[in-house]
């Protein structure tokens, strides 16, 4: 005989059940995830004083204050080199970049390196970045928020402020894990390349592949490559599975649209492209004149012809070449985000975007300070915070959400809104942007 309590428990259990039902159904509304990826700021860097955001004015003093290799605390931020715009003596502080170089000009880069990123991050101290760091103090910058060209387009959507790059380290190794989820390894690469660490873990020599045979800092790839590259330092094919491989079976159909793209392809390329940002072009089925690489690797103005005449494949995404993608260095903050605001729009005012997910987000911090130490996940990562925008009719709007979120949360969301296995664990333990939609 049921008791009132067990006919409780059924109906709660039914009404959940109805709910992830409604949920799934719902999410089959998306048609097209467009993934946008610029490069190298923190979130405290670009998106620190958004209302509401977990921001600057909640970091505390002693992760604020940077110290020395040994723990001694600076005097005043260490000097930025190459760069006469900075005073030599700022406050070791938090400080306006803007003031000295405006975002429309271009600053010096910053150190974002594997086992660099994890030094910056001391334990979660957040407070070595100004040492390990080729421009020192520069690091500790950051920008007005209002006046960035994304910030309307925030304030309408969904912002994340605890989202994290799913790897330690720079461009080339998150490129890897957000199609990958996992790091390319480099069996047999020359001893000269590898870094060597002490019996406790501190690096000794660094190097662009790990003792145990990952490849972890910027190297290119045996399928794309500069001319008269060393064929010993160039990564050997990946067999592992990729989100471009598992889409290409499931009969989803994608592309990965890189500025620059085929200039590249025909080893003619323009000075601003990178080719450790094309991480599909490193795994087996994309070679030189392969079927894949023909049908799924394409310019960046073959998007925009898509996105005009809603063409757009069900993924698609989108890497701008180096003068637009706001990488330190190469491209200014306003010169980036205004391209970035160009991809948006095409979607959103193309026939896709009624029914199109836009999730722009960056590879890595680019070596700036943030204030929230990192979840510890394993070996790789998560590295620092970054900026994570979704865009999308579904999106909540005007929303901030506080939930913990990664890089391969982008591919956990693919996964689960085509049914495709997760890659590795890591995208398997992923959240797929729970709380980012009205669904």
């Amino acid at each position: 005989m049921k008791t009132k309590f067990n006919k409780r428990i059924s109906i709660v259990a039914a009404l959940s059940l109805a709910g992830a039902v409604s949920a799934n159904a719902q999410i089959k509304k998306v048609k097209h995830v467009v993934v946008i990826y610029m490069e190298n700021h923190s979130f405290d860097n670009l998106w620190g004083q958004f209302p509401g955001a977990n921001g600057l004015d909640k970091a505390k003093k002693e992760n604020i204050v940077q110290v020395d290799a040994n723990g001694k605390v600076f005097e005043t931020l260490p000097p930025i080199p190459r760069s006469s715009a900075f005073p030599t003596n700022l406050p070791n502080n938090l400080f306006n970049i803007d003031q000295y170089v405006p975002a429309d000009q271009i600053t010096p880069d910053v150190t974002h390196r594997f086992y660099q990123e994890q030094e910056q991050i001391d334990g979660g101290k957040m407070d070595k970045f100004a040492v390990y760091n080729n421009s020192k103090g520069l690091a500790m910058g950051y920008y007005k928020t209002a006046d960035i060209p994304l910030y309307d387009l925030a304030k309408k959507y969904t912002l994340c402020d605890n989202f994290f790059h799913s790897a330690f380290g720079g461009s080339f190794l998150n490129h890897q894990w957000l199609v990958a989820a996992a790091s390319p390894t480099f069996p047999n690469a020359p001893e000269v390349m590898k870094a060597k660490l002490d019996a406790s873990g501190k690096l000794i020599k660094d190097g662009s592949v790990t003792p145990d045979d990952y490849a972890v800092n910027t190297l290119n790839s045996v399928n794309l490559h500069r001319k008269n590259e060393d064929p010993a330092a160039l990564v050997p094919i990946q067999t592992g599975p990729n989100i471009g491989d598992r889409l290409t079976d499931k009969g989803v159909s994608w592309a990965w649209y890189a500025g620059g793209w085929n200039k590249a392809d025909a080893g003619n390329a323009d000075p601003g492209f990178s080719y450790h940002h094309q991480p599909i072009v490193y795994f087996a089925r994309y070679t030189p004149g392969s079927k894949d690489r023909k049908e799924h690797l394409k310019d960046e103005d073959d998007f925009f012809v898509a996105a005009k005449n809603g063409t757009l494949p069900e993924v698609s995404f989108v890497k701008p070449t180096g003068v637009e993608n706001e990488h330190p260095g190469n491209s200014s903050i306003k010169q980036g985000e205004e391209h970035a605001v160009k991809i948006i729009n095409a979607v959103l005012n193309g026939p896709n975007g009624k029914d199109a997910v836009i999730i722009l987000t960056y590879d890595e911090n680019g070596g700036f300070w943030d204030h929230v130490a990192p979840p510890t996940i394993d070996k790789w990562g998560p590295g620092s915070r970054i900026p994570a925008l979704i865009i999308s009719p579904f999106a909540k709007k005007g929303y901030v959400d506080h939930t913990q979120y990664e890089t391969v949360s982008i591919l956990a969301f693919i996964e689960k809104r085509w049914g495709i296995k997760p890659l590795t664990d890591r995208d398997a333990k992923a959240d797929p942007f729970s709380h980012a939609f009205n669904f």
